[in-house]
């Protein structure tokens, strides 16, 4: 996908993509992942999502990234924070207390822009991407993180019924993406098929959302 394509949406507000709420798989399963609350997590292609401000409110320092400069100034306009605004390499960073937003192409980061980075949370990032990106995508979060606990969102469906985003991703792909240098292992599986109009009025006919616990060594 190239940027355009995401800068467009963001300025049309077709951003169907956004969940309104906290997403409920953090509720249920990153307590369990016994992260400390003063680790620094990883949020690829986050948008404004309402998960950055759960896991500040968890004590986590959070590093978003987004391409979209109209996503992250919604996020803290919403939130009624204000942030302060630098510039770092490529990169337009918004922080407010725990949350840092990074506005740039999130190949650009280095290791050393996620120092401290120990957790990894992707709902959003890995199923936007289009196969070829994946591939780039999984080797680029790997080499920045190799070492972390996290959660990773899929979805899976005949991705012949309908073109992405978000892409599917099965679980063959996910294993074969990430499992060169994390363990992967599914924790949960949900038919969401009758909770996705887009997807029925496309004509899909099957569509699986699941949820991984990624590790690191």
């Amino acid at each position: 996908m190239q940027p355009e394509f995401w800068h467009k949406k963001w300025e049309s507000n077709q951003i169907g993509f956004h969940q309104p709420d906290v997403n409920p798989y953090l509720h249920r399963h990153w307590p369990d992942l016994a992260i400390p609350a003063q680790a620094r997590v990883l949020v690829p292609l986050c948008g404004k999502s309402l998960d950055l401000l759960w896991l500040a409110g968890r004590g986590h320092q959070v590093l978003g990234v987004e391409l979209s400069e109209k996503a992250v100034e919604d996020f803290f306009l919403e939130q009624q924070l204000q942030p302060q605004v630098s510039e770092q390499g490529g990169f337009k960073i918004y922080r407010s207390g725990t949350i840092e937003l990074w506005c740039g192409d999130f190949f650009s980061l280095t290791t050393e822009d996620v120092a401290g980075c120990t957790a990894l949370y992707d709902r959003a990032a890995v199923i936007a991407l289009p196969p070829s990106m994946r591939e780039r995508y999984a080797a680029h979060l790997q080499d920045l993180l190799p070492t972390c606990r996290g959660l990773l969102v899929t979805l899976d469906y005949d991705q012949s019924q309908m073109p992405g985003p978000p892409f599917s991703v099965d679980d063959a792909e996910v294993q074969r993406l990430l499992g060169r240098v994390w363990r992967v292992e599914r924790l949960e599986e949900q038919d969401v098929l009758g909770e996705s109009w887009k997807f029925v009025q496309a004509g899909v006919t099957r569509l699986e959302e699941r949820v991984y616990r990624i590790s690191g060594a």
